[in-house]
């Protein structure tokens, strides 16, 4: 079995508006706050944000291509959404193994940052890596 515990892989990615508009159209969440510009200036964030959820799926890259890599299960997605991701941000995830647990499967925390180096989301993963890499 490979020594999960203690490894890291990372991921940056630059929201665009064609991103929140895709997501909105997939979702079908058109929450004004997401994509209306002139509704969004009235509330508290002051401009467009990006999808809470649009934001957490950026964690699905490096968890299926790179940690653990492709064949990778994920079983449960725990999110603590702690500021608002706006159009033109710069999102860098970080994941890291925490635990190894029982049949195989590993804790990642699961921890998301701006450019400005401000922690957007966190929270953790529960994996199963492919049993060719236990």
């Amino acid at each position: 079995m490979i020594d999960y515990l203690g490894k890291t892989a990372h991921f940056s990615k630059t929201v665009s508006e064609s991103d929140v508009y895709l997501y909105a159209g997939i979702t079908g969440d058109l929450n004004p706050v997401h994509c209306d510009e002139e509704y969004s200036k009235r509330t508290k964030f002051g401009a467009r944000i990006a999808h809470g959820l649009l934001t957490a799926s950026y964690i699905c890259m490096p968890l299926g291509m790179y940690l653990p890599g492709p064949g990778t299960i994920q079983i449960s997605q725990y999110l603590e959404f702690l500021r608002p991701v706006f159009i033109g941000d710069t999102i860098n995830v970080n994941l890291e193994v925490t635990d190894l647990l029982e049949k195989g499967r590993l804790k990642i925390r699961t921890l998301l940052l701006n450019q400005n180096n401000e922690v957007v989301i966190d929270g953790y993963a529960i994996v199963l890596p492919p049993k060719e890499k236990l």
